[in-house]
């Protein structure tokens, strides 16, 4: 069985092999629904990540499966339009596996975004969300947690986080700021769990982002968490929660999140 290091080693020649990435690219991975920003992107070079070498492939509808790579306002970009989950059955490594790919691309900063439940009741649908920490309730082994723990280092880059208020300001959206709860899903939480979380402090609950921040800081790569609020966790609303809720309130949300995360990548 080939060694993680074999697997990304080949994963990279596959994409060298069709296209060069830029010195001082920015990552953004997109959130469920949320895959509508890759039409901003300019000479596009898009690759299916079928075809690359122990890619994993995701299983989950608004989740497509692509590396994309151009520019946005001049600015080189990749573009993951997909990722994969935990509960997909796939462990640490395949959820973090694109992050060790695009460290050893030479992406240095990575903008993290999500679909995310409101646990905060102030929060409403549609909201965007600076993740300013998270919560990690996902009870996997995770060999880049522990180092990062014994550091007491803040996940998310203060100078990234800064820039997103700015641009956030610019273009006129209220931009909230919370704590993200990384859980292992697939299902909705119950509306015991959600007191729980509130007990815990957290603001945001999802199934994603965590462990992928985790290995990036472990990577000394910068990294940025947005959240958009699809809809209000359990027992805040009367609202039926369903994914395809998630997919609507995030087409909603498309051109507002576009504009916020199109400004902050011009500044990068």
């Amino acid at each position: 069985m080939k060694k993680l290091q074999e697997k990304l080693q080949e994963a990279k020649k596959m994409i060298e092999s069709r296209c060069a990435v830029s010195k001082g690219a920015v990552a953004l991975t997109l959130g469920s629904g949320l895959g509508n920003f890759a039409e901003r992107v300019e000479n596009p070079i898009v690759i299916d990540t079928k075809e690359i070498p122990h890619f994993p492939t995701p299983s989950v509808a608004g989740h497509h499966g692509e590396l994309i790579f151009g520019t946005v306002k001049s600015k080189p970009i990749v573009l993951l339009k997909g990722r994969v989950h935990l509960y997909e059955g796939r462990d640490a490594d395949e959820v973090t596996f694109y992050v060790r790919l695009l460290h050893l691309l030479g992406v240095k900063s990575l903008i993290l975004t999500n679909a995310a439940g409101g646990v905060n009741p102030l929060f409403e649908a549609g909201d965007l969300c600076l993740i300013v920490d998270v919560i990690n309730l996902m009870f996997v082994p995770n060999p880049d947690l522990p180092m990062l723990q014994a550091a007491h280092e803040p996940l998310f880059d203060k100078g990234l986080q800064q820039v997103a208020k700015e641009c956030a300001r610019k273009c006129g959206i209220h931009f909230k700021e919370g704590v993200y709860a990384g859980v292992l899903g697939p299902s909705y939480e119950t509306r015991a769990e959600i007191r729980m979380l509130q007990t815990l402090r957290a603001d945001l609950v999802g199934m994603s982002t965590v462990l992928e921040a985790t290995t990036a800081k472990r990577l000394c790569m910068k990294v940025l968490g947005i959240s958009l609020v699809t809809n209000k966790a359990a027992g805040l609303s009367d609202d039926i929660l369903s994914h395809d809720d998630v997919q609507r309130v995030a087409q909603r949300a498309q051109k507002e999140f576009s504009t916020l995360i199109e400004e902050i990548v011009s500044r990068l």
